[in-house]
């Protein structure tokens, strides 16, 4: 039993090397500009400042208020200038529609903050003179994405955008963990029809080698994977197998338990 435990311990040590130097990340910090994401990578030892890379709110260059497509779950606030009783917050249900104050069933879906504006506009115009209308989004929910895999917080996240490039979108996730395979990423355009599309994404030149001609657009209901390197696969098959043989190796045999009872009764 001792023999295969060295045997397996052996076989580790020989490619478990070449695993950590050819697919491990750097680990880096995330700091926020007026502009941009930069991504710095910081040396081992040392301590990092960011709290939680995660959670970082899109930049501003990837919220687009102005041509932002409204939908369901979306939640807006409607502003008419000098007249509260015209103004207030609402919820898009499913259908793409808000119930707006005194007209019922308003028909939202697919129109810009402007153009709710003027449709608003057109609808009060017969009660008030020259009215002033102001949109507000006040939750993004109708465009979602989805990052899965080997990051550090998997799940769905909003766009503020019609797109947002695959950088930011793996920032927001907490970038790739050590166990990522990151040059064989793949973005998954689900479809109805069965027609699914994916497109291979190298988030290792994205990110550490600063190639953005790579740092490809993700769109609503798109899906990000990012898979484990076959080591890590490895290692998790394996994990259950060593615990048992570890387990096996350190229990007492059924001679050395006679050998205590003996002793006991002897005693």
């Amino acid at each position: 039993m001792k023999t295969v435990i060295k045997s397996i311990a052996f076989i580790l040590l020989l490619i478990l090397p070449s695993w950590v130097f050819a697919e491990a990340a750097p680990r880096v910090d995330v700091t926020e500009t007026d502009k941009e994401l930069i991504i710095t990578p910081v040396a081992p030892g040392s301590t990092s400042t960011t709290t939680n890379p995660g959670r970082l709110i899109t930049k501003a260059e990837y919220e687009d208020p102005l041509n932002y497509t409204l939908g369901a779950e979306d939640i807006v606030e409607i502003t008419v200038m000098r007249h509260p009783e015209f103004s207030g917050v609402y919820p898009i249900n499913q259908e793409g529609k808000l119930q707006y104050k005194f007209v019922g069933d308003l028909d939202v879906d697919g129109l810009t903050k402007k153009q709710l504006e003027d449709k608003v506009k057109e609808i009060i115009a017969n009660f008030v003179i020259t009215p002033e209308v102001n949109v507000t989004v006040v939750e993004y929910r109708s465009k979602i994405i989805y990052v899965l895999g080997e990051v550090g917080q998997p799940g769905k996240y909003y766009l503020r955008s019609e797109k947002m490039p695959v950088r930011e979108v793996v920032v927001q996730a907490g970038l790739p963990t050590s166990a990522a395979a990151m040059r064989k990423c793949r973005i998954i355009t689900p479809s109805l029809n069965g027609k699914v599309k994916t497109r291979k994404v190298d988030l290792y030149t994205i990110l550490y080698g600063g190639d953005l001609r790579k740092n490809v657009d993700m769109h609503t209901g798109e899906v990000l994977y990012v898979p484990s390197t076959v080591m890590t696969k490895l290692l998790r098959m394996i994990s259950p197998v060593t615990a048992t043989v570890q387990g096996a190796a350190s229990a007492p045999t059924g001679a050395a338990q006679g050998k205590t009872a003996t002793s006991a009764l002897a005693k």
